[in-house]
C-alpha cells in the first residue's frame, strides 16, 4: 500500500469504528475487470469482507456507475448501494430514486433506442433505465466515434457525457456524482474512506477534500490497474494494487 504509511491512515477508522465509513467501487475495485461486463463476479472472500466491516463501522456503502438491480445480484442485502453515480440506491432494504432523475427516463429511453442503430460497429449501448453507457472496450479503435456519438446524443437530450473507462456515460444533468454521495453519506463523520480505481471516481476524491475541510479523517484510495487514471493515482493517499489488496484492506478495517 502506498504512497503514504497505511497505519496513521487507517488508525481513525481503528479507534473510532462507530464514527466512521468506507464507500467503495464495484468495477475493477471489488471485482477483477473483466472483458464482458456482464460477467464480472465479486472476489472471493470480498462479501464477506464486507458485512464484517459493515457490523463494525457506522456505514458501508457500494458507490457504482451499476444499476442498483446488477447490483443487487452480487452484493449482501446488508450492504448499502447506490447505483448510476447517485441516481438511484437501496438501504435497509427499501429502495430510491434522486427526486430529479425521473422526468429523463423517457429521454434516456429514446437516446439509447437511437445510439443502438447509429453506433459504430463494436459499440455496445447499455440501457440502465435512469442513464445509457456507451461501451468500446471490445472494439478500442472506435472509442474517437463512440466519444463523438455521446457528444451529439447529449446535445440532442439534453443529458451529460461522462467519460468513463472504456465506455462514455450519458447522464440526465442532475447534480449527482460519486461526491455528492460521499459528501451526504459521511457528512459528520469522524472518519471516512473512498476506495475507487476509474475516471467516474474522482468526484469522489473531490468530496473527501470538502469533508477533509470541515474536520473529517478523509482517505482516498485508488485501485491501481493498467487503465486508472494518472490524476487518481497522484491524488491518493493509498494506492493498492487491484481488488486482492482492496480485500485485504477490507479485512484489515474488520478485524
Amino acid at each position: 500500500m502506498t504512497p503514504r504509511d497505511a497505519t496513521s491512515l487507517l488508525a481513525p477508522f481503528l479507534a473510532e469504528p462507530a464514527r466512521s465509513v468506507v464507500l467503495c467501487d464495484f468495477d475493477g475495485t471489488l471485482s477483477p475487470i473483466v472483458d464482458d461486463p456482464a460477467a464480472a463476479r465479486l472476489l472471493d472472500g470480498a462479501a464477506q469482507a464486507l458485512v464484517d466491516l459493515a457490523d463494525r463501522l457506522a456505514d458501508v456503502v457500494v458507490v457504482s456507475g451499476r444499476p442498483v438491480h446488477f447490483l443487487e445480484q452480487h452484493l449482501p442485502t446488508s450492504i448499502s448501494l447506490v447505483g448510476l453515480y447517485g441516481l438511484e440506491g437501496r438501504r435497509d432494504g427499501r429502495r430510491w430514486e434522486h427526486p430529479g432523475s425521473g422526468a429523463w427516463r423517457e429521454v434516456v429511453e429514446d437516446l439509447g433506442a437511437l445510439a443502438s442503430v447509429s453506433g459504430p460497429s463494436g459499440m455496445r449501448v447499455e440501457s440502465k433505465g435512469l442513464s445509457i453507457t456507451l461501451h468500446y472496450r471490445g472494439a478500442p479503435q472506435v472509442g474517437p466515434e463512440v466519444l463523438d456519438l455521446a457528444r451529439l446524443l447529449a446535445e440532442r437530450g439534453g443529458l451529460e457525457a461522462r467519460p468513463a473507462k472504456m465506455s462514455v456515460e450519458l447522464h440526465p444533468p442532475v447534480a449527482a456524482d460519486k461526491g455528492t454521495v460521499v459528501e451526504r453519506i459521511a457528512t459528520g463523520t469522524a472518519a471516512a474512506m473512498f476506495l475507487g480505481d476509474d475516471r467516474g471516481d474522482l468526484p469522489a476524491f473531490d468530496g473527501l477534500d470538502r469533508l477533509a475541510a470541515t474536520g473529517t479523517h478523509a482517505v482516498r484510495a485508488a485501485v491501481r490497474s493498467a487503465e486508472a487514471p494518472e490524476e487518481m493515482l497522484a491524488r491518493a493517499d493509498l494506492v493498492l494494487d487491484g481488488p486482492v489488496e482492496v480485500l485485504s484492506l477490507l479485512r484489515t478495517l474488520a478485524a
